[in-house]
């Protein structure tokens, strides 16, 4: 399974990006799929995950302004970033589990910069 993020960059204080996250070589056996986040030094953490039938879980730092949202047949997942604030900065790795047999097969992408400037 090979995940390809897109949309990171450089951004005010306030402003809004969407990433975006295709997933591919996985078919229909991709379950959950979400984004998380790791500043150095700091352990990774959740920023916000959606299953294949729409429950989403979405981290505390980033409630009402972070809204994650899914294209099932594109295998896409997506996280609009609004508001945003400069400990928002870091980089942001997309995730994707696939489940195989009641066995849980976690990937991840390489991960794209988001940097907020004030």
């Amino acid at each position: 399974v090979r995940l390809v993020e897109s949309g990171g960059g450089l951004v005010q204080v306030g402003g809004s990006l969407r990433l975006s996250c295709a997933a591919s070589g996985a078919g229909f056996s991709i379950n959950a799929m979400g984004w998380y986040r790791q500043a150095p030094g700091k352990e990774r953490e959740l920023v916000a995950t959606i299953t294949r039938d729409g429950t989403t879980s979405v981290g505390d730092s980033v409630k009402g302004r972070f809204t994650i949202s899914r294209d099932n047949a594109k295998n896409t997942v997506y996280l609009q970033m609004n508001s945003l604030k400069p400990e928002d900065t870091t980089i942001y790795y997309c995730n994707a589990v696939r489940r195989i047999s009641g066995i849980n097969y976690n990937y991840w992408g390489r991960g794209t910069q988001v940097t907020v400037s004030s």
